[in-house]
């Protein structure tokens, strides 16, 4: 989930629907007092912060993330009007990730997101979704409590989307990010792929959901 504070409605609505359009779940909010209210409910995994808001600025806000444990280490990209070297360094030096200045372009925000989140991301022990359990230190996977033997690229196919959970990823950004980009075969290795997998996996493998028309993912509430 990504949270954008951004008081400008027509940027708002714009980032939120680009975002969306690549698979990626967002939120956005014109005001700091419903991005505080939306954070108590559900903790987002990177936030785009503007820093001329109402109420209080983005560098305040920065600094109140930064200062609490449960969000010390949650990626921030600044995004403001602002882009004066001092400005930049304020914003920087406050512990934000990544600084974007406006106007931007919507690709370039993608990739610096795409970017962060690759660099901040931290294997965890264990991922579950239904009776599948995989636990990438000792490259184990169970279905439904039985040991299952996969290739490495279904292996890596696998643990991409259960650690994006929620995330709709199409079949060139999954080739992008499983098979690089030197890869030169089409994009229907992924269907074949997702297929082996899912009768490998057995029942387990309905987790996995085909998006008509975009991709794949796993539902984030599996």
């Amino acid at each position: 989930m990504i949270y954008l504070l951004e008081d400008d409605e027509s940027i708002r609505d714009f980032v939120i629907y680009t975002l969306s359009a690549q698979g990626m779940e967002a939120r956005g909010f014109a005001l700091p007092s419903q991005f505080w209210a939306a954070c108590e409910q559900t903790m987002p995994n990177l936030i785009l912060l503007d820093i001329m808001l109402p109420e209080e600025d983005g560098l305040t806000i920065l600094k109140k993330l930064r200062a609490a444990p449960q969000t010390a280490k949650l990626p921030i990209i600044l995004l403001t009007a602002k882009s004066t070297e001092y400005d930049k360094v304020l914003g920087l030096d406050g512990g934000a990730d990544d600084y974007v200045a406006k106007p931007f372009g919507m690709m370039e925000l993608l990739s610096r997101i795409r970017a962060l989140l690759r660099r901040t991301e931290q294997e965890a022990d264990e991922y579950r979704a239904g009776s599948l359990l995989v636990i990438p230190s000792k490259h184990v996977v169970q279905a439904g409590g039985a040991d299952v033997m996969l290739t490495q690229k279904e292996y890596e196919l696998l643990c991409l989307l259960l650690k994006n959970k929620g995330t709709v990823f199409t079949r060139e950004q999954l080739i992008e990010s499983v098979w690089g980009y030197a890869f030169t075969g089409e994009t229907r290795t992924v269907d074949v792929h997702v297929r082996t997998l899912r009768q490998k996996l057995g029942a387990a493998g309905e987790c996995i959901e085909t998006v008509r028309g975009y991709g794949y993912k796993i539902g984030e509430n599996v």
